[in-house]
């Protein structure tokens, strides 16, 4: 648990709050002619050289030597229409989607959105004054969200650090400790290996690991066990 008084908390909250940030972009954006300038710059940017958080978990390390392969020679033509190809085949779907990206699927056995879990996860952001900007079209519980809230409150706590307010601080990584352990971190690793499972390119296989290492660096941080069977 980070420590309000700890020298290093400040430093763990930025990169926790970089790298999940990260994280949900890369998972939220959809690979068309539009984003590609974006991802191109990820690559430039040697941002799978290093991450500023779990950087010491395996899962990450695994997946950084995946993306980092996968971008040693750029985003050429090839390679980008292979992560197009995978984004429609896992998130989308041919036929059957290969790795729905919301929670409420892996909690009901027709695999159904906007259930429960869609609500709960509704009520929290509202808690914190957000709202999803597709509300009513895009399930508030897609992982990139779940993992775009954690950094928000991240963000908050972060931002409390700053200001010497102790009592908000402990208020907020209460709030995200109980958030993952309702919600990310109950369905979040099983997603994780349907995606290594199933995706067929090294971008979304590293991905997989990069967020697998961060969920157990959380989970670690705030001594939280993960133990929620799914349905699928």
């Amino acid at each position: 648990m980070i420590d309000f008084e700890s020298n290093d908390s400040q430093q763990i909250l930025t990169g926790e709050f970089l790298f999940l940030s990260l994280l949900s972009r890369l998972l939220l954006t959809h690979p068309d002619k539009r984003s590609r300038p974006w991802i191109q710059s990820v690559i430039d940017e040697d941002m799978f050289t290093e991450v500023p958080y779990a950087g010491d978990q395996e899962a990450v390390k695994m997946g950084l030597e995946l993306l980092k392969e996968w971008g040693r020679e750029g985003l050429n033509d090839e390679a980008y229409q292979q992560i197009r190809d995978d984004h429609m085949r896992l998130f989308i779907g041919i036929g059957k989607m290969l790795v729905p990206p919301w929670e409420s699927v892996y909690f009901n056995e027709n695999h159904l959105l906007f259930q429960e879990q869609t609500l709960r996860v509704r009520n929290w952001y509202r808690r914190f004054g957000l709202e999803s900007e597709k509300i009513f079209k895009e399930p508030d519980d897609h992982i990139g969200l779940e993992l775009s809230f954690v950094a928000y409150l991240t963000k908050l706590a972060l931002q409390a650090l700053v200001e010497q307010d102790k009592e908000k601080f402990e208020q907020l990584l209460k709030a995200q400790s109980i958030f993952l352990h309702e919600h990310l971190l109950a369905w979040g690793y099983d997603w994780c290996e349907l995606m290594m499972d199933n995706a067929e390119t090294d971008f979304y296989k590293g991905l997989a690991l990069l967020i697998q290492g961060a969920l157990t660096a959380m989970a670690e941080q705030f001594n939280i066990q993960s133990s929620v069977e799914m349905t699928l």
